[in-house]
């Protein structure tokens, strides 16, 4: 929620702090964490010394090990070298913040003025603080855009020495997020100046010393990203690449969503109503979705596909119990035609994706996806 009373986070504090107690008693009482992540792009909206009520909270009800990672998402434009004090107080050791785009003029159309300025500070303060690693967030496809602009704003970028960038791609969903409503007037890229743009990003990126990881994620050769994708040890839950595999994940906070091996579950998306389940000491939960047998079973088709940028379908069938040809035979004659215009090559157990694949590693996945077709509008354009 957007408010500038910051007397409103105590109070966000105190709710949040009963969810914890509500819920680490459903956990069993020798789970570890391993990796926790302050997300929303705004955890500095809360003071230093909020921050570390909320360090002292956390391991009120939780243990972690001695390896754990703990990351943070920070907004340049609303922080000061305390806020990243108080986080690596807290444990962080990784930062991450959005940049979008260099370019005034983009950053007028999408309504984030964040000048060089701010983005080289919050750098600063990151390596000088301590921090292990720095991740930066870029975006594609948005109004008045360029492939020579962005390439600009790479380049820009790539003088902040990150360890990992994430860019994505500019999903116009306005039917989902209002308040996307503000670029409907302005000119967004066309599909093929969007793929030529992200052609650039890879092109420019991997020249300079950055291992494509897919699906929008770039890291060092020597990060741990890049080794557990070379060891095929890498893994993917909905909040993007990891390599602690299998955890279960828990959301804390209005709309946070958590994700079990059985089910993904979303917290209440308004203030009001997260409070007021709260409040009747529930938690907070405002849907979940069971996954089937076959879900599990498409969930890891996509997810080594999207990882190993490949499919081993007699490793598969191994693994699973089935015969993978026989089960995926029409998405595998799907694939031909990708076979056709070179993204994939098939081999005698399965197929790799080609470099050029990389760049529509989300189409090729969504071959093994059952549900796009029954919510085919619902879903953002992959290019």
């Amino acid at each position: 929620m957007i408010t500038l009373n910051r007397g409103k986070a105590d109070r966000y504090l105190d709710f949040l702090e009963r969810e914890l107690e509500l819920t680490a008693p459903l956990i069993h009482r020798d789970a570890r964490a391993v990796q926790m992540h302050f997300g929303g792009g705004t955890p500095n909206f809360f003071g230093p010394a909020q921050i570390d009520r909320l360090a002292a909270m956390i391991r009120r009800y939780f243990t972690f090990t001695d390896d754990a990672e703990i990351s943070v998402e920070i907004d340049p434009r609303r922080l000061s070298r305390e806020h990243l004090e108080a986080f690596h107080r807290l444990g962080a050791r990784r930062a991450s913040f959005g940049i979008q785009d260099f370019n005034p003029e983009v950053q007028k159309a999408v309504n984030r003025i964040q000048p060089k300025e701010l983005s080289d500070r919050a750098a600063a303060w990151i390596r000088e603080i301590g921090y292990d690693s720095l991740n930066i967030d870029l975006i594609y496809g948005l109004p008045h855009q360029t492939p020579e602009t962005f390439a600009r704003t790479i380049e820009l970028a790539l003088e902040l020495n990150p360890d990992r960038f994430a860019i994505f791609n500019y999903a116009h969903v306005p039917w989902m997020k209002p308040a996307q409503k503000i670029v409907e007037r302005a000119v967004l890229p066309t599909p093929e100046t969007k793929l030529a743009m992200l052609k650039t990003v890879i092109e420019t990126l991997t020249d300079n010393g950055y291992v494509y990881i897919g699906m929008d994620h770039f890291a060092r050769e020597d990060d741990e990203l890049a080794i557990a994708q070379r060891s095929g040890t890498l893994w993917r839950n909905f909040q993007g690449y990891s390599t602690r595999a299998g955890v279960d994940i828990y959301g804390f906070g209005m709309s946070s969503i958590s994700q079990t091996p059985t089910h993904y579950r979303q917290n209440e998306k308004k203030l009001e109503d997260w409070e007021k389940r709260l409040e009747a000491g529930e938690l907070p939960y405002s849907r979940a979705c069971f996954l089937t047998d076959e879900d599990k079973l498409r969930h890891d088709v996509i997810m080594r596909l999207m990882c190993d940028l490949a499919l081993d379908f007699d490793a598969m069938s191994e693994k699973h119990g089935i015969d993978f040809r026989a089960r995926f035979a029409p998405e595998i004659e799907a694939l031909r035609g990708a076979a056709e215009d070179g993204l994939i090559t098939f081999t005698d157990r399965g197929f790799e994706v080609t470099d050029i694949g990389r760049l529509l590693i989300r189409n090729l996945a969504m071959t093994f996806d059952a549900y796009l077709g029954e919510a085919e509008n619902r879903f953002s354009r992959t290019i």
